[in-house]
């Protein structure tokens, strides 16, 4: 196992690849059908803790706090088109709900349920319920850039984004060491994400795939 990026990869498809593929699930998840997805129904959405602060847009989100040594940062914010920007603003907070699921190994309060569905969620949750297994984590920067969104409708969307694992790297949640693992071309992830809006107005991922190494991403 190197990147951390390559640890998510790695409980998503069973093998010992990256830690960061958070984001990157598409079709088979491997779960149980007795396993239940916490937050991936009403009741777990309504009982989520809220947001310190009210979003602008009215909706009762999940609270997310990362740990200090787990820094995302989120390049192209704001596109000037009101709609493109909550897309872009409402990833940002489903990547972070499954980085505060590795980080505090608590799936129930995570949030994942209320920024994923389908086969994205099956995806998210077993990656972080095998990381919380594996008591592993990470630490550093994860950097999100070169950020499309792509309308289709109303209520449903494309996303494509890059993500720079370079400068993040294993924790050992148990012993709290950091290994620091070495950059390669794999450090470079594109993913494509489809998007669709729910009754509350939440962009939710129904659909993740990744690219990992891909020619788009390298810098």
């Amino acid at each position: 196992m190197n990147r951390p990026a390559r640890l998510v990869t790695a409980a998503l498809t069973a093998s010992a690849a990256l830690l960061l593929t958070a984001c990157g699930s598409g079709g088979g998840d491997g779960s149980s059908s007795s396993d239940k997805i916490a937050g991936a129904d009403s009741g777990d959405q309504a009982s989520a803790s809220p947001s310190v602060s009210a979003s602008a847009d009215g909706i009762d989100r999940p609270e997310i706090k990362l740990p200090g040594d787990m820094k995302l940062v989120f390049e192209g914010e704001q596109t000037g088109d009101a709609v493109k920007d909550a897309i872009l603003a409402d990833n940002e907070r489903a990547v972070s709900t499954v980085w505060q699921a590795v980080a505090s190994s608590d799936l129930k309060k995570s949030g994942m349920g209320f920024y994923y569905t389908d086969t994205a969620l099956r995806g998210v949750y077993n990656y972080a319920k095998d990381n919380n297994a594996r008591k592993t984590s990470w630490a550093g920067t994860l950097r999100y850039f070169d950020r499309r969104v792509t309308v289709f409708d109303k209520t449903s969307a494309a996303l494509t984004y890059c993500v720079d694992e370079s400068q993040a790297n294993v924790k050992d949640l148990k012993t709290k060491k950091v290994k620091v693992v070495e950059t390669s071309p794999d450090s470079y992830v594109y993913y494509n994400a489809s998007v669709k809006q729910d009754k509350q107005g939440v962009w939710q991922i129904w659909s993740l795939h990744e690219d990992r190494g891909s020619q788009r991403c390298q810098p």
